[in-house]
């Protein structure tokens, strides 16, 4: 069972990243990256991202999720509120977004605060999603025991025969987190692991202070 990973290394070529070429407001760069990322480089699913959030028994625990929006107000996800995560946040809301882009050696880590978006976004974001992903966030109990797979199947089948040729209604503990960012931190793989790293600190006057870390 023993491995020794100590010999695993990759040189980080690829790009650079200096204050000099950078924006001022770091969701500006984040769409630049993410833009270079998805149209130039072989990444299966871009909007792909780690939440890390306080559980209720102290532990902090990671997911990956699908961005699904970011504007220059933060990060949109949906989930399930009753969920492992939605009830974290609602005893905490500060979380952390990250993104790691192994193609391109890029990584962005963003602390913020999540809460729920307008209950009418929610609506038209459930009604663009496929029918089957409708009926499936309607199945699910999202982080609850179940008996086994087969009771999910079950259940999928009933609510396919009793919603046929009907609209699927937004299940009420079902919908949308923005994190807006108070922190955001850049980081691109360079030679010799003397990475760049940048970061972004909101100001009480809502500039951004902007930093070079050591790698």
């Amino acid at each position: 069972m023993e491995k020794d990973l100590g010999n695993y290394r990759k040189s980080y070529e690829k790009s650079e990243l200096l204050l000099k070429d950078i924006p001022e407001n770091p969701l500006e760069l984040f769409q630049k990256w993410f833009y270079e990322v998805d149209t130039y480089f072989n990444e299966d699913e871009t909007n792909a991202m780690t939440v890390s959030t306080m559980g209720l028994d102290g532990y902090p625990k990671n997911r990956v999720v699908l961005l699904k929006r970011f504007t220059f107000e933060g990060f949109i996800f949906y989930t399930n509120y009753n969920s492992e995560k939605g009830k974290a946040i609602a005893h905490n809301p500060n979380v952390c977004l990250s993104f790691f882009w192994h193609s391109a050696e890029r990584q962005i880590i963003i602390k913020g605060k999540a809460e729920k978006i307008a209950e009418n976004l929610s609506d038209g974001y459930f009604e663009s999603r496929p029918r089957g992903s409708q009926l499936g966030a309607v199945v699910s109990n999202q982080s609850e025991v179940v008996k086994d797979r087969a009771y999910l199947e079950q259940k999928l089948a009933q609510l396919e025969k009793e919603y046929e040729g009907k609209e699927i209604p937004r299940p009420l503990n079902w919908g949308g987190y923005i994190v807006k960012p108070i922190e955001m931190e850049f980081w691109q793989g360079r030679p010799n692991r003397l990475h760049d790293r940048i970061r972004y600190k909101l100001q009480p006057d809502y500039n951004w202070d902007m930093q070079r870390l050591a790698p």
